[in-house]
């Protein structure tokens, strides 16, 4: 048999970083690499009294439901929205299974072949993929350490006329920087005036370290959901678990409504077992005790990482310290190439993610994420250890 596959399938091919990856599978790898929470802060107690709730029900919980999602935990995530500042009623409001989702459905009724995104330098690899199986054109914007350029967004916008701006503006992956206001409030208007639509993606804005108030996302800077010209995105994976697979989207009715119509063709619905034990946690659970738990633990991670960054003293190597998320984002000297980097890391037993797969286009190829969530304290200092040997057997060989 001859197998013809659609052209969808070349934006899923695999990539040097997952082939080097496997080279991790049975070994003693220390993985910065994954974007994983820690499951020592998996709620797991107060999950299982959820779905203990949820059975006692009788067993229509077992049937289908509603495309949109359960109805009481689309109210409580309304309310949950209202903390951050955002309004939004469920008729605003699907629930998909985790944020991905989220992402493909807009992009499935919104982007025809050809259609130009314009996305962050760097931006989520996983979008890209989603983007780039719809034949869409992707065009990456300038970016600082307060946002998107508007000077260079402008211009870009008056250029190739886009249907979309896709943005991580709180704590993005993989960069952990968040917007200013300012850069936030300019991106929206310049979108709103040549009638651009934003995807707002926050799936870390919850991971918000130092206390203070929490930036308002892009989204709440409009108000009111219908006529909005921003869909925003978020999920429980992150402050709850990602197994539940639950995420939401909110946006003007007529985009939700025809988002819905795709997710009907697609699942029919996410589990509706896993959104109603996630309703019981809203209900019998201090789920904003939980988060603070978990800010604090992730904090204390981070600044381990940075204390050993730094005190390798790696020469010409630049980091980002994020005021909160996941990832930590490190610029190696130019002549540095992190997949090369990533093999002798493997050999020496620590793994990290190079930097290429996160650019659209024009790749900085001495670029790397590393993820501080999942490893604990002693394996950390380890995984630093090994990546200095590794840096050092690199600095070697180009001396040579």
């Amino acid at each position: 048999m001859e197998y013809r596959f659609s052209d969808t399938t070349k934006a899923f091919e695999s990539s040097a970083v997952r082939e080097i990856l496997k080279l991790t599978q049975g070994r003693s790898i220390i993985s910065l690499a994954g974007g994983l929470p820690n499951e020592q802060y998996f709620p797991v107690e107060a999950v299982n009294e959820a779905f203990d709730r949820v059975f006692k029900q009788g067993k229509g919980v077992l049937q289908y439901g509603l495309t949109e999602g359960y109805t009481p935990l689309r109210e409580n995530i309304s309310k949950h929205l209202e903390r951050k500042g955002i309004r939004a009623g469920v008729d605003n409001m699907l629930l998909t299974t985790g944020s991905q989702q989220a992402i493909d459905l807009l992009t499935r009724v919104y982007i025809d072949p050809g259609d130009v995104i314009l996305v962050e330098r760097p931006t989520y690899l996983a979008a890209i993929q989603v983007f780039q199986s719809r034949q869409a054109k992707l065009v990456s914007v300038d970016c600082d350490a307060d946002g998107m350029v508007p000077e260079d967004l402008e211009r870009k916008i008056k250029q190739h006329r886009p249907k979309l701006v896709y943005v991580i503006p709180t704590f993005s992956n993989p960069t952990g920087k968040s917007w200013s206001l300012e850069r936030r409030q300019s991106t929206l208007n310049l979108c709103k005036a040549h009638d651009v639509l934003i995807l707002e993606d926050d799936p870390y804005g919850e991971l918000r370290f130092g206390g203070g108030e929490p930036m308002p996302s892009i989204f709440s800077l409009e108000q009111e959901a219908n006529g909005s010209s921003v869909v925003y995105t978020s999920t429980f994976s992150k402050i709850v678990a990602p197994a539940l697979r639950t995420g939401w989207i909110i946006g003007d009715e007529q985009v939700i409504r025809h988002m819905t119509r795709a997710k009907q063709a697609a699942d029919l619905h996410s589990s509706t077992m896993d959104q109603q034990a996630l309703h019981q946690l809203f209900e019998h659970f201090d789920l904003y005790g939980h988060i603070d738990q978990i800010r604090t633990a992730y904090e204390t991670r981070m600044r381990q990482m940075i204390d050993l960054m730094k005190a390798k003293n790696w020469d010409g190597v630049q980091l980002i310290e994020p005021k909160g998320g996941m990832f930590v984002w490190v610029e190696m000297p130019e002549h540095i190439n992190t997949q090369e980097l990533l093999k002798l890391a493997v050999e020496e037993g620590v793994a990290f993610v190079p930097g290429i797969s996160f650019f659209a286009n024009e790749p900085q190829t001495n670029t790397m994420r590393l993820n501080f969530t999942h490893t604990d304290s002693e394996d950390m200092v380890r995984a630093f250890d090994r990546l200095d040997r590794a840096l050092k057997r690199m600095y070697q060989t180009a001396t040579r």
